[in-house]
């Protein structure tokens, strides 16, 4: 610092400069006076990278991710994303009306959302549904119903943890608020989203000097005790009112109002979390890496979003059922209302099937389908490569991972990985497989709760990613086109490859499905 300006200070001085490269990675440069000057210079070499091409999807990932803080803000940008592209919004307490080459969505607790695009030729008899899972919600700090909270005279907030977060990134980060709201609006309460723009509070850490034994060496915060982030002084809250606000939360409640352009006394209810001020960015020497909160599993939200979305020009010839599935509450378990583990996909499938094909075999129709369950994978970290099966470990911006596990924690088998990588055989891109060392216990997903609920065959899948439940996650950016080519694969070309993919059955279904085809075994 401070070597560059000085080294263009005297042109005349420059130009009489003789530089003289060394290994050191300077440049000394001999002036005609009798001062040497150093100045840092950048060298190429051959060995650099060639540049990045799969960058298609690089700056609308990031406004999406800057966009979906919460599951809530999730499920309303991926909704106003099909929206624009022609998707109708139907109402579960309603009738439905379904026509083929339709485009519909539903939302259920505003957190889940289920898409669905009818294909051209969809038929009752041969057709099946082609699905997308995925889950909106990622482990964050929560508000407590009563969230006002004070600690040696400062104004805190009192959080819990939701899902199995690291919670020691979350200490010493620049926090902000996001979530939803109940407002009174005239005679009713609306559902609003807010997320108030500016870093709000922080989570300090304890000094090392006044920490004690093995405090020093092993960071183990106590989420009662240590996770509450400061908001203010008191000396602040004292000068903000009358006293309201150490009643009453109302600074909170303050920054909901400004957010929401709402009077205060109109906030009924508040859902809010913490969420990370730093905007979602592209970072690393070549700007290969998405660096941002919620990667698990907002990503596989995107990525499903968008190739349904482009998948949208075939739909017209296609026979199947287009899905997308995305659900909440999959980091604790999915037990919900709008949870993998509650009816929402099955009655949606059931209600677009009944209202597309009034005379037809359901259940006929789900043996006849499909799910991928995207969910994101543990790319080997080069810091703990031990911790990965050497045979089994995945590379970043190497493609989308199957992920396997004999005890059925992925519920993917041999028919589900050849689907996959038949997908993505189809449009030339790369695909890998991922499963845990023999001695290592294996998360699971909302694959086998679907797959053991609706009755689907299931393959799970997912973009490779680091730090996986850290405040702030990595992912490979060309895992996000790899990831959304295969799933554009998969909506196109489904019917075909579910025709070579026939394992059940005295007889192949294809060369007789009930309509006295079974003259036509060779044309089919």
């Amino acid at each position: 610092p401070g070597v560059g300006p000085r080294r263009f200070r005297d042109p005349a001085s420059c130009s009489r400069a003789a530089p003289i490269p060394t290994r050191s990675g300077h440049l000394v440069v001999a002036s005609a006076g009798t001062r040497v000057r150093s100045a840092l210079y950048c060298r190429q070499t051959k060995a650099m990278a060639p540049p990045r091409t799969h960058t298609q999807y690089d700056a609308d990932v990031i406004d999406y991710l800057n966009a979906a803080q919460s599951a809530f803000h999730c499920v309303a940008e991926c909704k106003r994303r099909l929206t624009d592209a022609g998707f109708v919004e139907l109402d579960e307490r309603k009738p439905w009306t379904v026509e083929k080459g339709g485009k519909y969505v539903i939302t259920r607790n505003g957190s889940t959302l289920v898409a669905f695009a009818v294909g051209g030729a969809f038929d009752a008899d041969t057709s099946g549904a082609i699905c997308l899972g995925a889950h909106t919600d990622s482990p964050c700090p929560k508000l407590k119903p009563i969230s006002r909270l004070e600690k040696a005279g400062a104004t805190m907030l009192g959080v819990v943890g939701y899902g199995g977060g690291l919670w020691h990134t979350w200490f010493d980060r620049d926090l902000t608020l996001t979530g939803r709201a109940l407002v009174r609006r005239g005679a009713r309460l609306a559902h609003e989203l807010l997320t108030v723009d500016r870093a709000v509070c922080r989570i300090p850490t304890l000094a090392i000097h006044l920490s004690q034994g093995d405090e020093r060496t092993t960071f183990k915060p106590n989420l009662q005790s240590h996770l509450p982030p400061m908001l203010a002084t008191g000396l602040t809250d004292a000068l903000a009112g009358d006293g309201a606000a150490a009643r009453h939360d109302a600074l909170v409640v303050g920054l909901a109002a400004e957010a929401l352009g709402c009077a205060e006394a109109d906030i009924v209810e508040l859902e809010l979390q913490l969420a990370d001020a730093q905007p979602s960015a592209l970072i690393g020497a070549r700007r290969e890496f998405i660096s941002s909160g919620r990667l698990d599993n907002q990503a596989s939200c995107y990525c499903g979003t968008t190739a349904l979305v482009e998948s949208l020009d075939s739909l017209e010839k296609d026979a199947s059922l287009r899905v997308l599935a995305m659900f909440d509450h999959e980091e604790v378990g999915s037990l919900s209302q709008q949870g993998a583990q509650s009816p929402t996909l099955r009655d949606v499938l059931a209600r677009a099937y009944a209202a597309a094909a009034p005379r037809g075999d359901f259940r006929a129709f789900l043996a006849r389908s499909f799910q991928i369950s995207s969910d994101m994978a543990h790319g080997q970290h080069p810091n703990y490569a031990d911790r990965h099966d050497p045979k089994h470990a995945v590379a970043l911006q190497k493609g989308l991972v199957i992920k396997h596990n004999a005890n059925q924690r992925y519920a993917t088998n041999a028919v589900g990985a050849a689907f996959a990588r038949e997908f993505a055989r189809r449009v030339g891109v790369p695909i890998q497989d991922f499963a845990v060392k023999a001695d290592s216990a294996c998360g699971t997903t909302i694959g086998p709760i679907t797959a053991g609920g609706v009755g689907l065959r299931t393959v799970d899948v997912g973009p490779p990613q680091l730090s996986m439940h850290s405040i702030r996650e990595i992912m490979g950016a060309d895992d996000v086109y790899f990831s959304v080519k295969t799933f554009v694969a998969a909506y196109e070309h489904f019917h075909e490859v579910n025709k070579a993919v026939d394992v059940d059955g005295p007889d192949p279904f294809w060369s007789d499905p009930g309509k006295g085809w079974a003259t036509a075994v060779g044309a089919c």
